[in-house]
């Protein structure tokens, strides 16, 4: 299972283009879901969070195997107002 991380405005539209492969290179030719979601008051505050995922392997793998265990149709969203 691939993971990947990034900060955007509009989940469903960036979501949308990774699916159409019109989004980041790395993310072209996969189908992309929606299994982790943060939610942030400012967008500095969100690239911090985006920057400490990206370097955060043990977390992500965390999440990678929550997501094997209970599926392909589980999405697992988080809310975090900061």
């Amino acid at each position: 299972v691939l993971s990947y991380v990034g900060y955007t405005k509009n989940l469903k539209n960036r979501l949308n283009l990774h699916n159409i492969s019109r989004g980041a290179k790395y993310t072209r030719g996969k189908k992309w879901i929606v299994f982790h979601k943060e939610i942030y008051n400012s967008k500095s505050k969100a690239m911090s969070r985006e920057y400490e995922l990206k370097k955060d392997r043990k977390f992500r793998n965390i999440l990678r195997e929550k997501f094997k265990k209970i599926g392909k149709s589980y999405m697992f969203y988080k809310n975090r107002l900061q």
